[in-house]
């Protein structure tokens, strides 16, 4: 797999601050997926081989954590994520998605037109017992209330305002 000098430099840094080797997949995770959008089946393979693990144990990791993407999907300027896992659910987490979809002129699941934001719905933001939760980019916002998103929404414009 072919990363540019500075990922795989960084990864070289990564891996031995580790007591186990496989301890690291997350973060080479992180550092595959910033430089290439998403994590593809190669870089599964790659990972797996630079941490002696199998790859369906790195597969694992992608699957579960909502943040890792396997497909090479145009992700808006502002990234929103509203957890739907079962203790978000309970405390309102679709009405604070249904409100959210309202408010910023975005469909669940998709990214605006103009490529300002993508809101989504993700499993476990692993903030149980502050839910409902909604990460931004790589901000969380817990405790969230439907009828209380104009400052979450303030935000989240700014932010599309400052990329531009």
């Amino acid at each position: 797999m072919n990363l540019k000098p500075e990922t795989l430099e960084l990864i070289e840094k990564t891996v031995p601050q580790y007591p186990e080797k496989r301890s690291a997949v997350m973060p080479l995770l992180h550092h595959v997926q910033k430089e290439r959008g998403y994590i593809s089946n190669e870089a599964i393979e790659w990972i797996a081989e630079r941490l002696e693990m199998q790859p369906i144990n790195v597969l694992s990791v992608v699957t579960f954590f909502p943040y890792f993407r396997q497909e090479d999907q145009k992700i808006g300027k502002v990234h929103v994520r509203v957890c739907r896992t079962l203790s978000c659910a309970l405390m309102g987490a679709y009405k604070v998605g249904d409100e959210l979809e309202k408010k910023l002129g975005c469909k669940m699941g998709s990214s605006k037109e103009d490529g300002s934001v993508t809101l989504e719905y993700a499993e476990c933001l692993a903030s149980c017992g502050s839910g409902p939760v909604v990460l931004v980019d790589d901000d969380l916002y817990e405790n969230l209330k439907a009828t209380e998103l104009d400052g979450l929404v303030d935000e989240i414009e700014k932010r599309v305002s400052k990329e531009d």
